[in-house]
């Protein structure tokens, strides 16, 4: 197999979300590999492991080079057979568990996807910021906007709606975002009903050249998508955030992960 190759095997009894978030923030640290994933998810029978512990050894002896496996498995039964295999194990609850159990003075509960759970007490709170973020997503509704969190504003196509929906999923805050228009931009001022929030209003530019090749692929060769346009439409909400005293963050070469973080230390909550 191709050394700039590898195989990554998530395993988890659960979603596999977390594994998985892990595991990429590991892995983005090397450059110049070129990273597969395989899932087992839900990996919760003695039938089910044996079918991955198949798999792990079939990668291993076509690929002549050991797959990667990370994974989160409760039980002590799945996660021993699996360690059969012809791998190189990263077990995160084997790193952190023991030495919490330690610290802690208490064991761990063996409960299977708990931080995802209905039961989790975020679980109520993340579903209605998400709920909250769909129904102010792009200016659709400025009801209860008084119980916004955050709102964003850019021009469209900046990344406000993905930056919306990570900061409810990832830290159960609830985030509207408005579009600014050229209207806006004419008359000079922001949308009159975001002026009683201005203390929670956060703006993102965009490089023009970024936002030309955006909008390209949605709406080709039209207006909306020139580069002049773009160029035109970054300037103005540019000028307009700076009269406004509106914090903004470029988004052109920052991660939405970046962005939330970024937004979460503005914010100056503890989440």
């Amino acid at each position: 197999m191709d050394a700039s190759k590898r195989t990554v095997i998530y395993v988890s009894d659960g979603t596999g979300i977390t594994v998985e978030t892990l595991g990429h923030g590991l892995l983005a640290q090397f450059d110049g590999i070129e990273f597969r994933a395989i899932r087992f998810p839900f990996l919760d029978t003695m039938d089910k492991a044996q079918e991955c512990l198949s798999r792990i050894n079939e990668l291993y002896e076509s690929e002549g080079v050991t797959p990667i496996v990370i994974m989160t498995v409760t039980n002590k039964e799945i996660s021993a057979l699996i360690h059969l295999g012809q791998a190189y194990f990263i077990d995160l609850f084997d790193s952190f568990i023991a030495p919490l159990e330690e610290q802690l003075g208490a064991r761990y509960s063996r409960a299977v996807g708990r931080s995802h759970s209905q039961a989790h007490p975020q679980y109520d709170k993340r579903i209605a910021a998400m709920n909250f973020a769909l129904a102010h997503d792009d200016g659709v509704s400025d009801a209860d906007l008084k119980s916004a969190d955050i709102i964003l504003v850019g021009v469209s196509r900046s990344g406000k709606t993905p930056t919306s929906l990570y900061l409810s999923l990832q830290f159960s805050l609830k985030a509207a975002n408005y579009p600014l228009i050229p209207e806006d931009f004419e008359r000079n001022e922001l949308p009159s009903r975001l002026l009683q929030y201005r203390s929670k209003l956060f703006g993102l530019t965009i490089a023009p050249e970024q936002l030309h090749r955006i909008r390209n692929e949605r709406r080709p060769n039209s207006k909306y998508s020139s580069l002049e346009n773009c160029r035109y439409e970054v300037a103005a909400a540019e000028r307009m955030m700076r009269r406004e005293g509106i914090k903004w963050f470029e988004t052109t070469s920052r991660s939405i992960e970046e962005l939330a973080v970024q937004l979460m230390q503005e914010l100056n909550l503890d989440h």
